[in-house]
């Protein structure tokens, strides 16, 4: 395995609410921290990735927002005027007209059509060097395998011409390992351990895209150790008890009822973690990315995150 941030091209996906776009925001950081010259781009419109590095709202027209990162957000119209402009040679114009509607009408009929005109561009970016690295808020884990198999499901519904050309050479920047990776993020919690293994099946299957590596989001640390934890229960009967609430003044029961619910809380998600390490290939890195006790995502929760990464990473 290479060292993640030496793919060209990061799919970052995940259950919605796991923290998909704050570790997209942070590996591209991450990736302009090394002199990489990155673009992070947000593949859905209504996400609020530009909050991460506390900047204006994003555009299709990608600007930079710090040394060496660039960001931008997906526009599918803008993408197919921009492809027209750059395969069939026409003038970049407001509104690309009956051609619009022509490719809405399309992309209703025929699967993945809509889907690889925003693959595409990033395909694109890759394959003309603009950038060193591309990091992709992608879509969430439902869909997700869709916008990753749609090379394909063109390729194989065209056999030949122009479509195909343009098919084949994306299947070959998505299907390089080297090249092109999948980070899928998760908490350690039930329904986000279960999607997260229920999504790397489907990967596997049905693209040819590596899975790079698992995001655990929001791990909670440590906080006593087991001979503590014998402590406290040894504190939460009637004579120690009252001695600890003269010496606090006050009712000590809030204080030990929060450390037995950090305690069975921790257990309970460690056990989620063990499920999701046996249930993905021993060679996917697994990173940890530790619970941020913050009421909001801004520049410096970004940073934060970017450096637990590091540190997973050995950097």
């Amino acid at each position: 395995m290479g060292d993640l941030l030496d793919r060209r091209l990061i799919f970052v996906t995940g259950k919605g609410g796991v923290g998909k776009t704050t570790v997209a925001a942070s590996l591209a950081l991450l990736a302009a921290q090394r002199g990489r010259r990155t673009l992070v781009c947000e593949v859905d419109a209504k996400g609020n990735l530009a909050d991460f590095f506390e900047t204006g709202p994003t555009a299709f027209e990608e600007r930079e927002i710090a040394p060496d990162l660039w960001a931008m957000s997906m526009d599918t119209e803008a993408s197919l005027r921009q492809y027209l402009s750059l395969q069939l040679k026409l003038p970049l114009v407001a509104r690309i007209g009956p051609l619009a509607k022509m490719f809405d009408f399309v992309a209703s009929a025929a699967p993945g059509v809509r889907e690889i005109v925003t693959v595409g561009k990033l395909c694109w970016e890759v394959r003309e060097r603009h950038y060193d690295t591309v990091v992709v808020d992608a879509s969430a884990s439902g869909h997700i395998v869709s916008q990753l198999a749609a090379p394909q499901a063109i390729n194989e519904l065209v056999q030949v011409g122009l479509v195909r050309q343009q098919t084949g050479w994306m299947l070959d920047i998505l299907g390089d390992p080297a090249t092109t990776g999948l980070v899928v993020v998760a908490t350690p919690a039930e329904m986000p351990v279960t999607e997260t293994l229920e999504l790397v099946g489907h990967v596997e299957q049905d693209t040819n895209v590596d899975l790079a590596a698992v995001v655990v989001n929001r791990v909670l640390p440590e906080l006593f150790s087991r001979s503590e934890e014998e402590l406290f229960e040894r504190l939460d009967t009637d004579e120690p008890r009252a001695a600890l609430d003269a010496a606090l003044e006050s009712s000590s029961r809030p204080l030990l009822d929060a450390a037995r619910l950090m305690v069975g809380t921790r257990r309970s998600r460690t056990e989620h973690l063990e499920r999701l390490r046996t249930g993905i290939e021993s060679r996917v890195p697994l990173l940890y990315v530790p619970y941020l006790f913050i009421r909001s995502h801004g520049l410096r929760a970004t940073h934060q995150v970017a450096d637990a990464l590091a540190a997973e990473l050995g950097y």
